[in-house]
């Protein structure tokens, strides 16, 4: 076992290291796009006519849309445990309102299923090699469903890569698209557009949406790997502490025998004098 454990733990760490490229690459693109997106917002909301657009609709969230990242597979310490505890909290929080699961990996779509939570769909199989086809089949799934008001708004639970030894578990609203607030000390680019701000945001809304579920995509195969690798290190230490309780054991026990055999030789050799 001890050997099966340290070949896991070497396997991961190889796996995380491509991974977490991957993971690490995607952060600037994504905090650069969000910038945009918030820069062409604020344009297009100078103009006179602002722009009707669904995906920046608020509602009441009388209907909720669940988007739970998990791994298809376990013999990871807590990491989809911690997730589950999660995303049971937010659900017990929003107990007024209708939910929905998306579940992307085989360990959330068994564990909410198993507790009769009402799932939208599942994708398994995806997350361990994370395409974009992938997130913008699931992200033109989320964008159709809100701009139709089946639901009020997504949201996303992820873990998140931090470091090897740890992850942040990660809980955010995708839809409706919220902008971040202009920082006083930050000063609005301003853009020369070829085609107008509502033209490119309703191009960018999309995408933005895409980019979000496939970011955490990267992010949790990332903090599996890592989660895994600190899993089976800690399942060699403690197969090595077992071995050397068990070689003890049965060094005593030999000795034990080796004692009595020894006093039985002895005690005929006397009983024959």
């Amino acid at each position: 076992m001890q050997q099966i454990t340290k070949a896991m733990k070497m396997v991961s760490a190889a796996k995380l290291r491509r991974a977490q490229e991957h993971a690490l690459g995607s952060r600037p693109y994504a905090n650069m796009m969000t910038r945009v997106l918030a820069n062409v917002a604020r344009a297009a909301a100078a103009l006179d006519d602002v722009p009707d657009l669904p995906l920046l609709e608020v509602r009441e969230e009388k209907n909720i849309q669940l988007i739970l990242v998990s791994s298809d597979t376990g013999l990871a310490g807590a990491f989809n445990s911690n997730l589950f505890r999660m995303t049971q909290k937010f659900v017990e929080e929003h107990a007024g309102a209708s939910l929905e699961i998306e579940a992307i990996g085989r360990k959330g779509r068994d564990h909410f299923r198993r507790r009769g939570y009402k799932l939208s769909g599942e994708h398994v199989g995806i997350v361990d090699k994370p395409k974009y086809e992938n997130a913008r089949e699931i992200a033109d799934k989320m964008i159709e469903r809100y701009r139709k008001r089946e639901v009020d708004a997504v949201y996303l639970a992820v873990n998140e890569f931090k470091t090897t030894m740890s992850s942040s578990l990660v809980l955010r609203k995708v839809l409706p698209v919220e902008l971040p607030e202009e920082k006083k000390e930050e000063q609005q680019i301003d853009y020369i557009y070829e085609q107008s701000p509502e033209g490119l945001l309703r191009v960018l809304l999309p995408r933005y949406v895409e980019l979000a579920i496939y970011r955490a995509m990267l992010e949790s195969i990332s903090a599996y790997h890592a989660a895994r690798m600190t899993a089976m290190d800690s399942a060699s230490k403690n197969a090595g502490e077992v071995i050397q309780d068990l070689t003890l054991n049965l060094n005593r026990v030999r000795q034990a025998n080796i004692t009595r055999e020894i006093i039985e030789i002895v005690s005929g050799a006397a009983a024959l004098a």
